[in-house]
């Protein structure tokens, strides 16, 4: 299978590459300056192991011409600007007849779990993959990932539910990449799971590492409450532990620890936008449709819009002021 990685940051740099290494036929999809630097030097994967350059074809989107009918589409962006990218591609034309839309698969790696059904709207075949991948973007050219002794775990399945030969096809390739790729039918409930993990994003994007405890865990017990209240089962915490048990952790790369997750990259690289209405907002959302009060998670919201607008920079939101958002 060929694949189209569309978002070439932290998640998707580390597949594209990994796969390039592993001998798939790969090309990467950016924009602004990270497209120029995959085209210029290629995209530099930084690792515990050591450093890899892969010169992997890089493009801004769909070209003047077919796809191949053995592409499958990988969609790495954040959820913000998932929309953009499925209208994007999803009329490109498929070698044979029809269009990617109607034909191709899609394999949806990102946070969140809005991405599916918009997905599903526009494409006939749908897979979610539940992401636990320890990785950065903040320089053109350059991911680097923490993961050891594996890149990656990915769950993957189809949506919206089950799985099937090419849930299991993408997974032996991804395998041969070096990731952890179990094959779930359930794999909904595991990226609910990491739903209320990342719903901690927002607070470490907006006050940094050291994010108060009783804060934190007020966020997710509204998560939870939530969920409960929708009818939605999800993983738990001691179930996704012993899942990923040694085989993801995290490890310095050129001495250096993680600096922080997606939502912290996003305020750390000045985007104009960030995906807390995607994780916190999902919440916030279940919560008015089944009489749950979510005022934390609707809190970290708005302070983290405001962060983007403001241009305030990852970390420095003030506390207090976040606290009295809180109440």
């Amino acid at each position: 299978m060929r694949y189209v990685i569309i978002g070439a940051g932290a998640v998707g740099g580390t597949i594209g590459v990994r796969l390039g290494e592993a001998g798939r036929d790969v090309t990467l999809v950016a924009r602004g300056a990270h497209l120029d630097a995959l085209r210029e030097r290629g995209l530099t994967l930084r690792t515990p192991d050591g450093t890899i350059t892969s010169r992997l074809p890089a493009v801004a989107g769909p070209e003047d011409r077919a796809l191949p009918a053995d592409t499958v589409l990988v969609l790495t962006v954040k959820s913000q600007d998932t929309a953009a990218a499925l209208a994007t591609w999803v009329d490109t034309p498929v070698e044979g007849g029809g269009t990617a839309g109607e034909r191709l698969p899609i394999v949806l790696a990102q946070n969140g779990v809005a991405n599916e059904s918009a997905a599903l709207r526009l494409f006939a075949r749908v897979h979610p993959v539940c992401v636990w991948l320890p990785a950065t973007h903040l320089e053109p050219g350059v991911v680097v990932a923490n993961g050891y002794p594996h890149p990656g775990m990915l769950h993957l399945g189809r949506y919206p539910s089950g799985a099937d030969d090419t849930s299991r096809a993408v997974a032996a390739d991804l395998t041969a990449a070096g990731f952890v790729a179990p094959v779930r039918d359930d794999v909904m409930r595991w990226k609910y799971g990491k739903l209320l993990g990342n719903l901690g994003n927002g607070l470490q994007a907006l006050l940094g590492p050291d994010v108060p405890e009783p804060l934190a865990a007020r966020v997710r017990a509204e998560g939870e409450a939530a969920l409960a209240a929708a009818g939605i089962p999800h993983t738990t915490p001691a179930e996704e532990a012993a899942e990923r048990g040694d085989r993801v952790r995290h490890r310095p790369v050129d001495g250096e620890e993680r600096a922080g997750g997606s939502t912290w990259q996003s305020l750390a690289r000045g985007a104009r936008s960030a995906e807390a209405d995607h994780l916190n907002g999902e919440i916030v959302l279940l919560g008015r449709l089944h009489g749950v009060p979510t005022p934390a998670n609707a809190a970290v919201q708005a302070a983290v819009r405001r962060a983007v607008r403001e241009r305030i920079a990852a970390g420095d939101f003030p506390r207090t002021e976040l606290e009295k958002m809180v109440g």
